[in-house]
């Protein structure tokens, strides 16, 4: 994950799992978490991919746009 603040500064987030896991999704499942980012500023944006393999063992990249970061309350 790359995690970029207010300022501009960015800061690289790399881990095994997502949060922790490495869920085994079939086909037509999906998984959701809940996580958080620390930022020194207001506002940032987020994006990053995840690294996945198959039940054959082929390997594939799912990328994960940049999305924003914004406390609650503070856009207008």
């Amino acid at each position: 994950w790359f995690i970029t603040d207010g300022d501009g500064d960015v800061q690289e987030v790399k881990g095994l799992g997502v949060v922790g896991q490495q869920p085994l999704l079939r086909s037509g499942e999906h998984f959701e978490y809940t996580s958080w980012a620390t930022l020194p500023t207001p506002a940032g944006t987020m994006r990053g991919e995840y690294f996945c393999v198959t039940e054959d063992a082929q390997f594939f990249q799912a990328n994960i746009p940049e999305f924003a970061l914004v406390m609650p309350r503070t856009l207008h």
